[in-house]
């Protein structure tokens, strides 16, 4: 079955930098398109990034744009988001998604991002 794998989080201060990893298996990783969304306490979850199945195309919100990279390695099943600048308002529980031409695939369990002091 499809299994989305995330690692990387962690605490980090204002300013400072993490790489979360999803790792993927139970499906064809090259077919699919991969995001990250995060969900901070009492929001809703949002779209932080995506990248298309070949990575010739991604796409970011407006939030993140210019401090975050979505990247993917489909030799090793794995969509990358390289988080630079973090502010405290990154603070969340980010997920790892995948989807096939609009019809979603699977979520992985999350991993906790916390910009602190």
């Amino acid at each position: 079955q499809v299994q989305l794998v995330e690692s990387g989080g962690g605490l980090v201060q204002p300013g400072g930098s993490l790489r979360l990893s999803c790792e993927a298996s139970g499906f064809t990783f090259i077919t699919a398109a991969m995001n990250w969304y995060r969900q901070a306490p009492g929001k809703e979850r949002e779209l932080v990034a995506r990248i298309t199945n070949n990575g010739g195309a991604t796409n970011y919100a407006d939030f993140v744009k210019g401090r975050f990279t979505i990247s993917r390695d489909n030799a090793k099943n794995t969509v990358y988001l390289q988080m630079n600048s973090l502010k405290p308002e990154d603070t969340a529980v980010y997920y790892c998604y995948a989807d096939r031409w609009g019809r979603a695939l699977g979520w992985g369990q999350g991993t906790q991002v916390t910009v602190s002091s």
